[in-house]
């Protein structure tokens, strides 16, 4: 979820460039998550707006109606799988591009139908300016050790319910969109990954993730009791990473206890938010680590 920001194009024209990139994927399409109002935000007046990080990858703000944007693959290499990709963003921002689109990308071509999903996301203004300080005032508490501001832990709860629903959502249209019904899943960001593991910690039978993958955000809180219905999960972050490190461990231990099915992947560097950014270290390879781990799971076979 880290993020610094240079200069920003007009939010318009950066929304014109990413529908750009969008549509020009085979088979594009953009789906609601809620059929009306997101209920819990029926209030809200803020305006979504797009920004840029330092290193140009798209930023969405002040988002309030949820959606999906499906990545789907050719039919001739499709497996039936599917995973919603639940990007970053300290629940300030959704970081759409390099912990999204970019890895719904590589998913596609794998033959697994990905969507990535814009959640709603804190008010931080009208101004770039505000927005900057919001930003910056959340890194300096997490960097103390704070915890999240009451206003993250609503959207928080709110976010995780976009989730619940985004599952639903898939499983409802899986046979339009070739996909098993029970090979659905969730590959989560830092705060996209609390948005999953909120999914897998809390779900009905309709909204239950066949599998999930926090990546640098497997933080299950003391006091939540672990699901019957356990998802298996893949957890992946860096040693370095002081956000993340200890709750992907302990989450780990926790689905090791239970005897529930869980594989851990911890790099020497790397710290948080690397995403699908390359850095020159071992750790730009982890999303082959997941792909192996689908196909251990069964996951990149044809349909069943």
């Amino acid at each position: 979820m880290r993020a610094t920001w240079g200069k920003s194009s007009a939010c318009g024209a950066l929304i014109i460039l990413f529908a750009v990139a969008m549509t020009s994927q085979a088979q594009q399409l953009v789906i609601p998550v809620w059929p009306g109002v997101a209920p819990g935000s029926e209030n809200w007046t803020q305006k979504e707006a797009a920004t840029k990080s330092a290193t140009g990858a798209l930023l969405i703000r002040n988002v309030t109606q949820p959606t999906l944007t499906a990545f789907l693959p050719d039919p001739s290499i499709a497996t039936g799988t599917a995973v919603i990709v639940c990007p970053g963003g300290g629940f300030h921002f959704v970081s759409v591009e390099n912990e999204g689109a970019v890895a719904a990308q590589w998913l596609s071509a794998k033959g697994v139908a990905a969507f990535v999903l814009k959640y709603r996301t804190v008010d931080t203004g009208p101004t770039e300016e505000g927005f900057r300080q919001a930003v910056a005032a959340m890194m300096s508490s997490i960097g103390k050790g704070g915890g999240p501001s009451e206003s993250m832990r609503k959207v928080r709860a709110l976010a995780t319910a976009d989730g619940r629903q985004a599952m639903k959502v898939v499983r409802q249209h899986a046979s339009e969109w070739g996909i098993a019904p029970d090979r659905i899943g969730m590959l989560g960001f830092s705060a996209g990954g609390v948005v999953t593991m909120g999914v897998v910690m809390e779900h009905d039978a309709s909204s239950r993730p066949n599998f999930a993958a926090p990546i640098y955000g497997a933080i299950v809180d003391d006091n939540e009791a672990t699901p019957a219905d356990a998802t298996p999960l893949f957890i992946l972050c860096a040693a370095d990473d002081s956000i993340a490190q200890g709750g992907s461990v302990a989450t780990y231990s926790r689905w090791k206890a239970a005897g529930f099915p869980v594989e851990l992947h911890l790099y020497a560097r790397g710290g948080h938010g690397f995403g699908m950014k390359k850095r020159g270290l071992p750790i730009d390879h982890w999303i082959e680590r997941f792909g192996d781990w689908l196909e251990e799971e069964g996951l990149l076979g044809p349909k069943r």
